[in-house]
């Protein structure tokens, strides 16, 4: 057992878990994965959409099983219908705007700390630089809108292999929005499977850029399922983090290797092999606490 093992386990446990409710437990309702992850011991999750379901709803929902709703996305077009996000896109400005009050309703109601952009897919005819242009524009309006709500504003940079065409879709291109748009509202949002898929590695490129992040979500690569399943090295990406004082939240945004129904739960014994817990204690001895190997 290396030296300062046990230290690391202790930083680790305060790291703030929060299930990505739109991906797991998803043999349920939307509505109903909430009771599940709390049953599986979660006290915060997250949402892609919330809005299927009423904010009135969500909110009998998160206070009758004790859950914080910590994180979820603007409107981002017919994703049904395989659209990616609508930020970008120079037709759609309004249609965009819209979406940030709509968002704002349902995150004040619910008491959600940020709000995340899917930046979009360059659309056909569109030259990528009057597509970044029209992002930065839209991102300005809603960083003053969420400032103006004490809601953080995060954008995600999404891999390309997955969604060709994807206009912010390494570190390096959200950095570049985040200098345009300079509002300090507006942080990144550090998705590792997006990430590695890209051909990063998120455990070198965190000391790097943590100071920006403002959200982070976990999948492994390259088949998007449980941590520890895959190539990234969680346990080197935990300590990374807690080396740097990270006390935001960490998002498990993935697709359960086991699809069957429970497959969910059947697969989270991850958490507890990396020295994690399920339930979000901010308070929990060690937070801030760096692995002192």
């Amino acid at each position: 057992m290396p030296a300062g093992y046990d230290d690391c386990l202790t930083a680790r446990a305060a790291l703030r878990l929060a299930a990505n409710v739109s991906l797991l437990f998803a043999d349920r309702p939307l509505l109903q994965r909430v009771a599940a992850a709390a049953a599986a011991g979660f006290t915060a999750v997250e949402c892609q959409f919330p809005y299927e379901a009423p904010a009135a709803a969500w909110a009998a929902e998160l206070r009758r099983h004790g859950v914080r709703l910590v994180l979820h996305n603007l409107p981002a077009g017919d994703w049904a219908a395989g659209e990616r996000g609508i930020a970008c896109h120079p037709d759609r400005v309004a249609e965009f705007r819209a979406g940030i009050a709509r968002a704002l309703d349902y995150a004040t109601t619910l008491a959600v700390p940020q709000l995340n952009v899917i930046a979009g897919v360059v659309p056909p005819g569109v030259a990528r630089g009057v597509a970044l242009a029209t992002l930065v524009d839209n991102l300005r309006v809603a960083a003053e809108a969420c400032a103006a709500a004490g809601i953080g504003l995060r954008l995600e940079p999404i891999n390309s292999v997955d969604i060709p065409g994807f206009l912010v879709d390494t570190v390096d291109v959200a950095l570049e929005v985040l200098r345009r748009v300079d509002h300090p509202a507006l942080q990144l949002q550090f998705d590792v499977y997006h990430v590695a898929r890209m051909g990063g590695d998120p455990v070198a490129l965190w000391p790097r850029h943590h100071a920006v992040v403002g959200h982070v979500q976990w999948a492994d690569a390259p088949g998007r399922h449980e941590p520890l399943t895959g190539a990234i090295d969680f346990a080197a990406l935990a300590d990374a983090m807690c080396e740097t004082g990270w006390t935001g939240w960490i998002g498990a945004e993935y697709l359960p290797a086991d699809a069957a129904s429970g497959g969910t739960e059947r697969g989270l014994g991850w958490i507890e092999r990396l020295g994690l817990h399920r339930a979000a204690d901010p308070g929990r001895a060690g937070a801030g606490e760096g692995c002192k190997r």
